[in-house]
């Protein structure tokens, strides 16, 4: 089932905006009237950080996620706008049964296990844009939207205009990773969970 992904250089651009949500009830009904339910699942990502590259000062991330759908490793690029969480994407999917072989690979390249994020995750569809509402324990509740479309403004304007319809502030757009919420919170679990 995927999301389909636009070219960029030689990845992907993924383009989207992430809100706290104080009434998830209230946004998702909202959500239910005008987009269509996909799935609901869990999500459990392992983020690799290098003691050569730095990922968290050069605003990258290398993470292999484990759902119900499968196994996927993913390169996230530095954001590219300053509105929404804009940047390059590279995923590839990987046998859910390579799953511990892939984490041996990255370690044996140099990385190092960073971190373990895990969401409850419901996606819903609205043509070409993806509206996920996420629960993290200790963070909370959010939604993330997301339009597939070349034109990165276009995008933000339809990101925007949905966000407006939810009845959500445009000016409380996080653009920061939910890793990087969980390490300003103190609830990481860091890589001393992996000794």
């Amino acid at each position: 089932m995927g999301i389909k992904r636009l070219v960029y250089m030689r990845g992907e651009l993924e383009i989207e905006a992430k809100f706290k949500l104080e009434r998830v009830e209230d946004v998702e009904k909202k959500v239910k009237r005008i987009a269509d339910f996909v799935i609901d699942k869990i999500e459990e990502d392992i983020y690799f950080n290098s003691e050569f590259r730095d990922f968290s000062k050069s605003d990258e991330a290398i993470r292999l996620r484990k759902d119900v759908e499968g196994v996927s490793l993913t390169y996230k690029g530095p954001k590219i706008d300053k509105d929404t969480k804009a940047r390059e994407e590279i995923k590839v999917r990987i046998f859910p049964e390579d799953y511990e072989r892939m984490i041996d690979i990255l370690e044996k390249i140099g990385l190092k296990k960073f971190a373990k994020v895990r969401k409850r995750r419901k996606i819903y569809r609205k043509g070409n844009i993806l509206i996920c509402i996420d629960s993290l324990e200790g963070l909370g509740d959010f939604i993330e939207i997301e339009v597939e479309d070349l034109d990165l403004e276009k995008a933000k304007a339809e990101i925007f205009k949905l966000v407006k319809i939810l009845g959500i502030e445009k000016a409380e757009n996080i653009r920061k990773s939910y890793l990087e919420l969980l390490i300003k919170s103190g609830l990481l679990n860091t890589s001393n969970d992996f000794k």
